[in-house]
């Protein structure tokens, strides 16, 4: 074979693995291509789908906050938030040593006052769930328009840590006396309405490190659960 003709072979070859080259280049681009393009699509998707995620599936009680988690009980100029267990002793003794301080920032309308029940309490009770159970009673008087009312009788009424807590009977009977004496009322009780919501805000207020209480804030800083430092901190 002549040296021409090995030469003319020689460049077909390398001419046929350029080719070769420049295909399965564009074989990893088109590649590399589609697979970004697919994990886009997968990130839009994604976020189409949490943007179109139905809410949550818990029934919320009438006065509740936008995030669901309280329930507003006056308007005013100074926020006031108080994250309070049924089952709580020291609430009980917050609320009777705090309650005509309350009393007359709420009536002056000084403070926004929003009541966080929340269930950190419910081990306590043989069988466990009365802090649940009373706060979704709350949450019943919410909707009747009596929700502080049904409070302060429920820490009126406070059963002992230990004891098998108040019947859905017995919370019954305690919104009758302050004026929840319809079937609606009884029915919302009886039914543990609103114990997923009890549970979303106990949640909600672990999430914000309200780990005991009571617990409360003015204007978002968590002050002395006493009536003094509750002025104090009001500014009055």
């Amino acid at each position: 074979m002549s040296s021409r003709v090995k030469n003319k072979q020689a460049n077909r070859i390398v001419r046929e693995q350029l080719a070769a080259e420049r295909r399965r280049r564009r074989t990893v681009i088109v590649s590399v291509a589609a697979a970004v393009t697919l994990v886009v699509a997968g990130l839009v998707g994604f976020v189409v789908y949490l943007n179109q995620a139905p809410p949550a599936t818990y029934a919320t009680p009438a006065h509740a906050t936008s995030d669901g988690t309280g329930i507003q009980v006056s308007s005013g100029p100074v926020p006031v938030d108080i994250y309070v267990d049924s089952l709580c002793p020291n609430c009980k003794r917050f609320e009777e040593g705090a309650q005509s301080t309350l009393d007359d920032l709420v009536a002056k309308q000084k403070i926004t006052l929003v009541y966080h029940p929340i269930a950190i309490l419910d081990q306590s009770t043989n069988p466990s769930g009365y802090s649940t159970r009373a706060g979704s009673a709350a949450g019943c008087a919410a909707d009747g328009g009596k929700f502080l009312e049904y409070t302060k009788t429920l820490f009126a009424k406070q059963p002992a840590e230990g004891s098998a807590g108040l019947t859905n009977d017995q919370l019954v009977q305690l919104g009758a006396g302050v004026g929840l004496s319809g079937d609606a009322f009884a029915q919302c009780v009886q039914t543990e309405k609103y114990t997923a919501w009890m549970a979303h805000n106990t949640d909600a207020a672990a999430a914000k490190n309200v780990n005991g209480t009571p617990t409360v804030l003015v204007k978002g800083k968590q002050i002395t659960p006493t009536a003094a430092a509750l002025l104090a901190a009001v500014g009055q």
